[in-house]
């Protein structure tokens, strides 16, 4: 194998060619978190017959230039892929991928980029789709401790610390509560002028909408413990390219290095060699049409076909105490504790399920109707379902998070959105549902008032009432045991 480097429109620019004489079919991958960390991934590809070709992207590590996150990557990843088709090892086809805001690159590359500049086939792992998909919730709630995570690690500066929240939070428990939370910065010691702005870009779900003009194979990988699983979800769905495939895990955002407390032996994948797989038939044109993948049915080890749908089926549940609770900012409910505090007054709505009497498998979105009261104009309903196992241990298997804005002290009904599961539960287990003013630190604190969340300076207790009669725990429940499927067949077919 070959390797060199080469400045392509000044930007810091590996490759590594296989042994041969080619010309060879070329896999882009432009990264902000230092192309030098993806060099076995390159000699992996080019082992296989790719050119695998790793850019900084502009601002970033040895990539000359300012970093604004989410700017350029058009308009550079098209100069770089127009440049790769020049080069005389390559045989004019090109596959972009990459994982998270890496996969942002790839795909504006192949939904903005002009026409000739678009590669032949997309990978997109757990794709961070835009800032403005990144910052909030589909419900419009603000995802406060991933972002200010990202941006510490990362925002405004050529390199990167992973550890910056964690040593920042350590010399400053209180760093996420100080207002207004535009002022992080600040508290940091350090400029981030991105920051701010991050919370003004409002033009989420336009990559998705443009995902229905595609023109070329993807691949969407994400994990059921992702940020951004509803949005690989969506992607797969609105791709209008001639063949999209899904493979959606038990993972978290690290996919198969951070498998999640239901991932089994079966779910351990060598995705290395999937997608090299994936990006030979996709550029032979040796995939069948239409939308096909695997998803695998944590807790079970074993996958299910992509577009798996249970019933959705009413499960019962009893009130043990909270219909009437006080959402205080000053103590939220937190998001990274499953405890659940035995003494002094509500601090949410408690429900509990009978021990369920056999296996149960899940496969589909999970959602919670009730009616409920707020005593200030603005209010955030947080809804998270607990499993509670038979051994005594306690695992977050949803959550979801609304926002609703009515005059104050008025009854409404409405449904709170928990995301998807794919997950069977053992028989004896019982599900906890909490209802919350709060999930804090992973969400922003609403404050009451109906200011913003990110500007806000102050911060009112907001007394709740839930009708428990009117609580409505919808569950997607497969009716037999499922028939498993084999993902790389599913991925390849």
């Amino acid at each position: 194998m070959t390797a060199f480097s080469a400045p392509v429109g000044e930007l810091a620019t590996d490759v590594q060619l296989p042994d041969g004489d080619g010309p060879f079919p070329a896999v882009l991958l432009r990264t902000p978190y230092d192309r030098t960390r993806h060099r076995a991934e390159a000699r992996g590809w080019a082992r296989r017959g790719f050119a695998a070709v790793v850019q900084d992207v502009r601002g970033r590590h040895g990539s000359p230039g300012e970093w604004h996150p989410y700017a350029h990557e058009t308009a550079d990843g098209a100069a770089t892929a127009r440049w790769i088709r020049r080069q005389p090892w390559n045989d004019g086809r090109l596959v972009a991928s990459g994982a998270s805001y890496a996969a942002h690159c790839a795909l504006v590359l192949a939904l903005d980029a002009p026409e000739e500049a678009r590669p032949d086939a997309v990978i997109a792992a757990v794709p961070a789709l835009g800032a403005a998909e990144t910052a909030r919730e589909a419900s419009g709630v603000e995802r406060l401790l991933s972002r200010a995570g990202w941006w510490v690690a990362h925002g405004d500066r050529r390199d990167s610390d992973e550890s910056a929240l964690d040593k920042a939070l350590a010399a400053d428990p209180g760093l996420l509560t100080h207002l207004p939370l535009t002022e992080l910065p600040e508290r940091l010691g350090r400029a981030l002028p991105s920051w701010a702005g991050l919370w003004r870009r409002h033009d989420r779900g336009r990559l998705v909408s443009r995902a229905a003009h595609a023109g070329v194979p993807l691949l969407a990988v994400g994990g059921h413990h992702d940020h951004f699983t509803e949005d690989t979800v969506a992607l797969w769905r609105h791709w209008g390219g001639p063949s999209a495939r899904l493979l959606l895990g038990p993972w978290g955002h690290g996919l198969v290095t951070a498998p999640g407390p239901d991932a089994g032996p079966a779910h351990r994948l060598n995705l290395g060699d999937l997608y090299v797989r994936w990006a030979r038939r996709a550029l032979a044109g040796d995939l069948a049409p239409g939308r096909h993948g695997a998803v695998a049915l944590g807790g079970a080890g074993l996958w299910l076909p992509a577009g798996t749908e249970g019933e959705p089926r009413a499960q019962r549940l009893r009130l043990l105490h909270g219909a009437a609770f006080t959402a205080d900012p000053g103590r939220p409910v937190r998001s990274d504790d499953l405890t659940v505090p035995a003494d002094g007054p509500a601090d949410r709505c408690l429900l509990l399920s009978p021990p369920l009497p056999r296996p149960l498998d899940l496969a589909g979105p999970v959602r919670v109707r009730l009616r409920a009261t707020a005593h200030t104009p603005s209010a955030d309903w947080a809804a998270r379902l607990v499993a509670l196992t038979p051994q005594g241990t306690a695992e977050r298997l949803a959550v979801g998070i609304l926002r609703r804005a009515e005059p104050a002290g008025r009854e409404s009904g409405f449904t709170v959105e928990l995301g998807r599961l794919a997950r069977r539960l053992r028989a004896g287990t019982r599900l906890r549902l909490e209802i919350a003013g709060h999930h804090f630190p992973a969400h922003a604190r609403n404050p009451h008032t109906g200011d913003d969340p990110i500007t806000a300076v102050r911060l009112d207790a907001s007394r709740r009432e839930v009708d428990p009669d009117s609580v409505t725990l919808t569950l997607p429940v497969l009716p037999s045991r499922p028939t498993p499927t084999d993902p790389a067949e599913e991925t390849l077919r």
